[in-house]
């Protein structure tokens, strides 16, 4: 039996201010779907200016977010081919 070996390629783009880290997260599947999603991190005034902890809190609440719309993408197709209602573990 041969393995396929498939790869997912993750895009984070980040946008930073004084005060506020963006990220945009993109994953590209092999169907041609795109999925995206966004993560934010805010600096309290009285802290310093770290712009990697902001990437890094961004970065994981944008990727957080990017696994839960997979798994409502992976649902619903199994909710389509099935006919009935799974039921993911979140």
């Amino acid at each position: 039996m041969m393995k396929t070996a498939v790869g997912w390629h993750i895009e984070l783009e980040f946008e930073e201010d004084n005060h506020r880290t963006r990220a945009a997260a993109l994953v590209r599947l092999p169907d041609g779907n795109e999925v995206r999603a966004h993560g934010y991190a805010s600096r309290h005034p009285s802290d310093s200016q770290q712009p990697r902890v902001g990437e890094e809190i961004a970065g994981a609440r944008a990727m957080n977010e990017l696994a839960m719309n997979l798994l409502t993408k992976a649902h619903d197709e199994i909710d389509e081919a099935s006919g009935r209602t799974s039921h993911p573990l979140t």
